[in-house]
């Protein structure tokens, strides 16, 4: 009784405070503070069907720009498994909007779900953040069935949809990006991406490494970020609070990039100003190096004992 009581109080106090009370930090954001819900979105596919891609394209990685222009992608990943909830780092957030940075958000349904709130939110936003498709309890494409992988592609699809009506922000209808969970991908999977209308994009900058809690440790980390960081770049940083201190890390490696005079674009906008460089199996920094998380999260990267089958 007395644990349930500190814990409802704990969800009603303020973390921190901001002059905009909507975009505020608090309890509610933080990992874990809010159910785990494991049913199937209102909507099993999406009212708006997109139409198909060739896969020959692949993985993209990062993009080739013209001479002397300096444009890279900020990109985050919100997501969960489906045996648990994380959280929504407001902090990065409102760092983002506070500065008008432009950031490719890619969003797991069930995430979207669990912060149904502050999607609309960050929706409302559209002008500034764009949100792309990151499956549903992050199901790892190289081992998920045919149909599985459908399902968690779908729903989450049909939830950006739905949260879209609710939030009535003038957005795309549907993700047309799609992120592969752990960088982990197929031919087969890369076939059904392509055929449900989603553009497979990766990244060639994995910023984080570990815990940037400590803002002496997030500057020698920024310094390394930035020195890998290319024109045409993609950066993949996450904004559910796993790992700890993103924010930290984020701020150091936008100093030093701004002052380097680059500019910072949405991931659909730098593939409009120059050619995709892409490959044909994802990876964090090189190939192969993505393997081990196979057999570390569930049968099939959901966090379950049984596959994802979407039934």
């Amino acid at each position: 009784m007395k644990r349930a009581l500190m814990l409802l109080l704990l969800l009603l106090i303020p973390v921190t405070a901001s002059a905009d009370d909507t975009w505020t930090i608090t309890s509610l954001d933080l990992r874990r503070a809010l159910p785990n819900n494991t049913n199937p979105p209102e909507r099993l596919s999406p009212l708006h069907e997109m139409p198909p891609l060739s896969h020959d394209e692949g993985v993209i990685r990062r993009v080739k720009l013209p001479e002397g222009v300096k444009a890279v992608a900020l990109t985050f990943d919100m997501c969960e498994l489906d045996t648990v909830t994380t959280g929504c780092d407001m902090a990065v957030m409102s760092f983002l909007r506070e500065r008008g940075i432009p950031a490719t958000l890619f969003m797991g349904g069930k995430w979207m779900r669990t912060h149904a709130a502050r999607v609309k939110e960050i929706m409302s936003e559209g002008e500034l953040f764009e949100i792309g498709n990151h499956n549903w309890s992050h199901g790892n494409c190289a081992l998920l069935t045919e149909e599985g992988l459908k399902a968690q592609i779908l729903w989450t699809q049909a939830e950006y949809e739905l949260l879209r009506e609710e939030s009535g922000a003038d957005i795309p209808e549907v993700p047309g990006l799609f992120r592969l969970p752990y960088g982990r991908n197929s031919e087969r999977a890369l076939r059904v991406i392509a055929g449900l209308g989603l553009r497979v994009v990766q990244w060639d900058v994995a910023a984080e490494a570990g815990d940037n809690s400590s803002v002496k440790r997030a500057k020698r980390s920024a310094k390394t970020v930035a020195a890998m960081t290319k024109p045409g770049s993609i950066l993949l940083f996450h904004a559910n609070l796993v790992p700890k201190g993103t924010v930290n890390l984020l701020r150091e490696t936008v100093n030093i990039l701004e002052a380097d005079g680059c500019e910072f674009v949405k991931v659909s906008e730098l593939l409009r100003m120059g050619e995709a460089e892409t490959v044909r199996d994802g990876y964090f920094s090189r190939p192969g190096d993505n393997y081990v998380l196979d057999k570390k999260f569930g049968v099939d990267g959901t966090g379950r004992r049984t596959r994802f089958t979407g039934k």
